[in-house]
C-alpha cells in the first residue's frame, strides 16, 4: 500500500542528502544575515539619504532641470546627502560650500569624473583633459591649461575673436532695431558664445567648415548632457534603446572628420609660416600642437589627445557659457 506521500508524488529525501541539504539552507540563511549586518553598518555610516525605490532608487526624485532638483533634496536633508541611481549608481550630492572644501581637500579621488557611455565614445576612451582618469596625463594637461591655454597673455591675444562676435551682436541688433523688429538675444548670444569658442580653437576656419564646427559642437554638447538609461541599468548596456550611442558615434566621427582635416590645414600653415619673421597669434589648436612637437614635453601628446581635448572641452565650456 503506497503512502499519501508516495501517491501524491513526492519523493522523500533519503538520509545521505538530508544533512547537506540542512546544511545548505544554513549556510544561505547565514549568507543572508550576515549581508544584512554589513548593509546596516554601511547605512549608518552614510549621510542622510530620501526614501529609494526598489531597482530604480532615487531616480524618481532627479527630475529637470537637475540642478533643482538637487537643491530642492538638499534644503530637505541638509548639506550632504547619499543617492543612489539605478541599481549600483552610488553618489553623494554636497550642497555647503565648507563641505565641499573639505571633500576636495581630503578626497583624492576627486578630481576624476566618471566615463559615461557617451563620453567614451566622445573623449577616445580617456584621451583627452575633460574625462581623463587622474595621473601625469591629467596634470599635465592642467598645468598647460593654466599656464596656456587659459593663461592672461593667450585671453589677451584672442580678445579680438571675442570683440568681433561681440560686435556682430550689436550689429545684428542695431539693423533689427532699425526696421522695427524684434530680435531674440537668447539665439544670439548663444551664436555668439559658439562662434567665439571655434575661432579661438581655429582662427582660421572656412565658411563650411565653421557651420559643421559649430553644428557637432551644439549635439556633442546635447549628448553629454543627455540622461542615458546605460549609465544606471547595467542590463540595458548594449542595447542603444534610446539610440544615443548610434548617435554619438555619427556626431565622433563627422566631428573626427573634420578635426582631422583642420590638423592638417594647421600644419600646412606652419610648415609655411616657419620661415616668416613675424609672430603669428596663436589659437588654441597651435598651443595643443606645439605641445606635442615639443620634445622635452613631460608628457607626449597624440592626434587622439588634441582631437579628444578639443571635441569634449570647447563644446562644454560653449555651452556653459550660454
Amino acid at each position: 500500500q503506497l503512502s499519501i506521500m508516495d501517491q501524491l508524488g513526492v519523493g522523500v529525501v533519503s538520509d545521505s542528502v538530508a544533512p547537506w541539504l540542512v546544511a545548505s539552507l544554513l549556510a544561505a540563511v547565514a549568507f543572508f544575515l550576515l549581508t544584512l549586518v554589513r548593509h546596516g553598518g554601511k547605512q549608518g555610516r552614510l549621510p542622510p539619504s530620501p526614501m529609494a525605490l526598489p531597482f530604480i532608487g532615487h531616480l524618481h526624485l532627479i527630475r529637470p532641470p537637475p540642478h533643482r532638483a538637487f537643491d530642492r533634496i538638499i534644503n530637505r536633508y541638509g548639506p550632504l546627502v547619499y543617492l543612489r541611481l539605478g541599481p549600483s549608481t552610488h553618489c553623494v550630492v554636497i550642497g555647503s560650500a565648507d563641505v565641499a572644501r573639505d571633500v576636495l581637500k581630503f578626497e583624492g579621488s576627486i578630481p576624476e569624473r566618471p566615463l559615461t557611455a557617451v563620453t567614451r565614445h566622445l573623449a577616445y576612451d580617456s584621451a583627452g583633459f575633460a574625462f581623463a582618469p587622474y595621473g601625469p596625463h591629467w596634470r599635465f594637461m592642467k598645468r598647460l591649461c593654466m599656464s596656456e591655454l587659459l593663461g592672461p597673455r593667450t585671453i589677451e591675444q584672442l580678445r579680438p575673436v571675442r570683440a568681433a562676435e561681440l560686435a556682430g551682436v550689436m550689429r545684428a541688433a542695431a539693423e533689427a532695431a532699425a526696421k522695427g523688429e524684434t530680435v531674440d538675444m537668447s539665439r544670439q548670444l548663444i551664436r555668439m558664445s559658439n562662434n567665439a569658442i571655434m575661432r579661438m580653437v581655429a582662427s582660421a576656419l572656412p565658411g563650411d567648415m565653421a557651420d559643421t564646427a559649430r553644428d557637432c559642437a551644439k549635439k556633442v554638447a546635447e549628448l553629454v548632457g543627455a540622461f542615458n538609461l546605460e549609465d544606471y541599468v547595467a542590463l540595458c548596456r548594449g542595447w542603444d534603446l534610446q539610440g544615443l550611442d548610434r548617435k554619438t558615434r555619427d556626431v565622433r566621427d563627422r566631428f573626427d572628420a573634420l578635426l582631422e582635416s583642420m590638423i592638417r590645414t594647421k600644419e600646412k600653415e606652419r610648415r609655411e609660416e616657419a620661415d616668416e619673421t613675424k609672430t603669428k597669434a596663436k589659437d588654441l589648436l597651435d598651443i595643443l600642437m606645439d605641445a606635442a612637437a615639443d620634445p622635452a614635453a613631460e608628457v607626449k601628446l597624440t592626434r587622439d589627445n588634441i582631437k579628444a581635448f578639443i571635441i569634449v572641452s570647447a563644446p562644454l565650456c560653449s555651452h556653459g557659457l550660454n
